[in-house]
Parts: C-alpha cells; sequence; structure tokens
C-alpha cells in the first residue's frame, strides 16, 4: 500500500520530464480513456467489486477526473500498482495520475519529480495485533515480529519509532497488502503496520474483525492524496481542481441529488462559478463549462465519497477526524473558486 523510495531519482526524473512534455490533456481527450494507478486491491479504497468493477476512495477520484474531462466517469482504465511500480508508472506514462494512498513527502515532490495535487486522506501510520496478544500499546512491542512493506517510508517510520523508544523489531518483509493478510492471520508476525486507514481496510476484509486491534499510537504524517508528473501545469491544475471541487461542494451544501436543482436557483457567487453558471473557470482550464458539476455528480461530494466508501456506516468504519471540512474542526480546506 505504501511509499517506495527505492527508485533511481535520474530515471525517475529524465522519464517525467518526457512525457509531461507531450500533454497529458490532450492525450487523455485523443484516448478517451484516463489511465488511473491505484493499488492492487485495498477495500474501501480501490479494489474490484464482484462484478470486476474497481470501486473505493480513491477509485472515486478517478471517476471524477475522467467525468470533468472526457464527460464519463466510466471512461478510465484503472492500473494497479505496488509500492515498487507505482512511480515508475507515473514517470514513463503508462498512467495518466496516480490515486494510491501515496504520502505527499519532499523528496517525491522535489526530488522524484512528481507534483502532489492535493490531499483526500490525512493518515497516520499504526500497528495492528491480534486481540488474544493482549497488548494495548505500541510501546509493548518490544521484540516483536512486524509484517512490514519493503522499500517504504513505513519501514523507515518503523524503524526510525522504534529506536526512539529502545525496542526491537525483527521485520516479515512483504511486496503487498494482500500479501501481509495471510502472513499475519497465520502467526507469521505479530505485528500489521501501514497507514492507519489500511489498518483499518485490512481488517474489515476477515472473518473476525473484532479478533484484531488497531493500537492507538499513530507515528508519522501521512498526508495523502493523487499526484501527477511535474512539468506539465495544465494536467496537474485539472486535477488538483477537480478535487477541490469535491471538497468546497461539501463545504457549502452541493452534492449529486440537490446539484441541478441548486444550479438553477443559487445565489451564491461561489457555487455558481464552481457549476459552471458563471464566470470562465472551465475555460481557464481547457475544459467545458460544467467540468466540475459533472465531477461532482459521478459519485458525489467529498462527504458522500468518504461515507459511501470508508464512513462510519461501512465495513471500514472510519470516522472524519482530521478528514472533517476545517469548519468542524477538521483539516479538509479546498482554496476559493474565485
Amino acid at each position: 500500500m505504501k511509499k517506495s523510495v527505492l527508485l533511481g531519482t535520474l530515471t525517475v526524473a529524465g522519464l517525467a520530464a518526457g512525457a509531461a512534455a507531450a500533454g497529458t490533456l490532450d492525450d487523455v481527450k485523443a484516448r478517451g480513456v484516463l489511465n488511473c494507478g491505484v493499488t492492487t486491491g485495498l477495500v474501501g479504497f480501490a479494489a474490484p467489486d464482484a462484478n470486476g468493477e474497481w470501486q473505493g476512495f480513491d477509485v472515486a477520484v478517478c471517476r471524477a477526473v475522467a467525468a470533468a474531462v472526457l464527460g464519463d466517469g466510466n471512461a478510465v482504465e484503472f492500473v494497479p500498482t505496488t509500492g515498487k511500480t507505482r512511480f515508475t508508472a507515473l514517470a514513463s506514462g503508462e498512467i495518466d495520475m496516480l490515486a494510491r494512498n501515496t504520502t505527499w513527502t519532499f523528496s517525491r515532490d522535489v526530488d522524484l519529480k512528481f507534483e502532489f495535487t492535493g490531499v483526500n486522506y490525512y493518515d497516520g501510520q499504526g500497528f495492528m495485533v491480534p486481540a488474544d496478544l493482549g497488548v494495548s500499546s505500541a510501546l509493548e512491542l518490544d521484540g516483536a515480529t512486524v509484517c512490514i512493506q519493503t522499500g517504504t517510508t513505513t519501514e523507515l517510520n518503523l524503524a526510525d519509532y522504534f529506536a526512539a523508544n529502545g525496542m526491537s523489531y525483527e521485520p516479515v518483509p512483504i511486496e503487498t497488502n494482500a500479501e501481509a493478510q495471510p502472513l499475519y492471520l497465520e502467526g507469521a508476525c505479530d505485528v500489521y503496520t501501514t497507514d492507519r486507514s489500511g489498518l483499518l481496510a485490512t481488517r474489515a476484509a476477515f472473518e473476525n474483525p473484532g479478533d484484531h486491534v488497531v493500537l492507538p499510537e499513530i507515528v508519522s504524517k501521512e498526508p495523502l492524496g493523487p499526484l501527477v508528473r511535474h512539468g506539465d501545469n495544465d494536467w496537474g491544475d485539472i486535477v488538483r481542481w477537480t478535487l477541490n471541487a469535491l471538497i468546497t461542494a461539501e463545504e457549502v451544501g452541493v452534492t449529486s441529488e440537490n446539484l441541478d436543482t441548486i444550479a438553477g436557483e443559487t445565489k451564491n457567487a461561489e457555487i455558481k462559478r464552481l457549476l459552471g453558471t458563471e464566470g470562465t473557470l472551465g475555460e481557464m482550464l481547457g475544459l467545458d463549462a460544467e467540468w466540475a458539476k459533472r465531477a461532482i455528480a459521478v459519485g458525489g461530494n467529498y462527504g458522500e465519497i468518504f461515507d459511501a466508501n470508508i464512513g462510519p456506516d461501512t465495513a471500514i468504519g472510519a470516522e472524519r477526524g482530521y478528514n472533517a471540512q476545517w469548519v468542524d474542526g477538521g483539516l479538509l480546506y479546498s482554496p476559493p473558486f474565485r
């Protein structure tokens, strides 16, 4: 699920520069399909359903961008990527954007030459253990075996946390979340560590979720969000402002169910600009006036997407917490549509 740090930065930078020069918006329009990188499978965030249709919180961002650009939220080719392959896929142009539980860090932004277009989930690294282990705090994990994705910032955070607290551990290396689940359930490791959202999603897929505990400690900052290649600012603007449209829509009360009514009746100037009944924001992006309206219609505003895929009434059971709107005590905040 997490953050590869093993790519050769010069190679990635060179690939990114070459791919960006082509003009991603023109490529997507000519192709008629958005190639969107996602995880190999994490329930609630990105995974195929029983019919093979991709569903989830990150999938919804891909569909919103496709709706904004192509007029069709289903015009998406979902490309599964691992922690080690995701950056190469983006840099080479195999995918147009990456919407895959990826943490915004200095080196990825500056050294690997990617551009994060915002944060769609404020997360932090945590720990999950079997309830019968009798552990209530990560500070009780001295000597534990830990399932950990190699070549990731999760791995680095784990080493830092244990060293800072004078504890030791034995790593059990894994490549993907799917690989971690059976190892953890079979007792090959005492602990599974990754983003807390990933732990909740993993636990929800277990036959007996109540037999496992996500410990209270959060040991890192993990601002997750979609990213694109450096050097194609026009495309970066489209992905950034599509995400912002979903966030703003929730703040101002625009939903997938009421947007047609509000578009025709509102006197709120920002809502008019958002929905394209006033101003030229779409033209500035190289899109038509209703780009944001389509993005909101395909899966709803940010709150609708959260509640439908990972919220309290789903198997994931995530609370809004830091991901609440800024007016409700959270960190979610979009620049104004002006």
